[in-house]
């Protein structure tokens, strides 16, 4: 069963086109990968998939159109603005997503490794701390499907590579579907089931050793990027 599916997904902004004519799908209980050069499309994809941006062409979530399954869908965006002044604890923060149940905050805090930042100021959160909570804010509704826009951008490789068996666990032990942007294709690699290169078009889709080669890589990026397959 296909958790995500798209038909000729295009999405225009004015004369512009950003995506043309995409069609995939993702596999349910599937970690995909979406790779590609900054101003590639990866983020208005997402948006597109979500309902956030008009887009021509059919998009299924579980089989239904997108408004239909909201409420089985979690997204982390890329940049969390807010006011770093306010006075709100990461306790306070997550207790508005689940306002009458506050064991299950405590439990998704738990589950990231955040308890200790439950009393912190959200905004004296460092960037890896903050992309757990949010993580853990996007767990508490127990969603089928997991959309995470650059989830380790501002985060250390260290801090990168638990934060990444995270993403992992969440997808075993939660049978959550999740699709995920990056631009780290050595961890997309190890980790992905499936890869959507994107660049305006779908230049490759399929699993990371049989799309992330020396070709595609090129082609996506227009110059050696520091990394091959092992095998390549």
């Amino acid at each position: 069963m296909s958790a995500v599916s798209a038909k000729n997904l295009t999405v225009r902004f004015g004369n512009q086109t950003i995506l043309d004519r995409l069609n995939f799908e993702v596999a349910k209980g599937s970690v995909t990968a979406v790779i590609g050069p900054n101003g590639s499309g990866k983020t208005t994809l997402f948006r597109a998939l979500l309902g956030f941006v008009h887009s021509e062409g059919i998009v299924k979530i579980f089989q239904k159109p997108v408004q239909e399954s909201l409420p089985r869908i979690s997204y982390v965006p890329q940049r969390f603005d807010f006011d770093r002044s306010l006075p709100i604890t990461v306790n306070e923060f997550l207790s508005f997503a689940s306002p009458t149940d506050a064991s299950r905050a405590q439990e998704v805090c738990h589950e990231v490794k955040a308890d200790k930042l439950a009393d912190k100021l959200i905004g004296e959160l460092s960037g890896g701390e903050l992309q757990r909570v949010l993580i853990a804010q996007a767990l508490i509704k127990e969603p089928d499907l997991l959309f995470l826009d650059e989830p380790s951008a501002g985060i250390d490789i260290e801090g990168a590579k638990t934060f990444y068996e995270l993403i992992r666990h969440v997808n075993q032990e939660h049978e959550a579907t999740i699709m995920l942007i990056s631009h780290d294709v050595g961890v997309v690699y190890e980790m992905a089931d499936q890869v959507l290169c994107v660049k305006k078009t779908l230049v490759a889709n399929g699993p990371p050793r049989q799309v992330l080669t020396k070709d595609v890589l090129q082609k996506l990026f227009g110059q050696p990027i520091g990394w091959s397959a092992p095998n390549l």
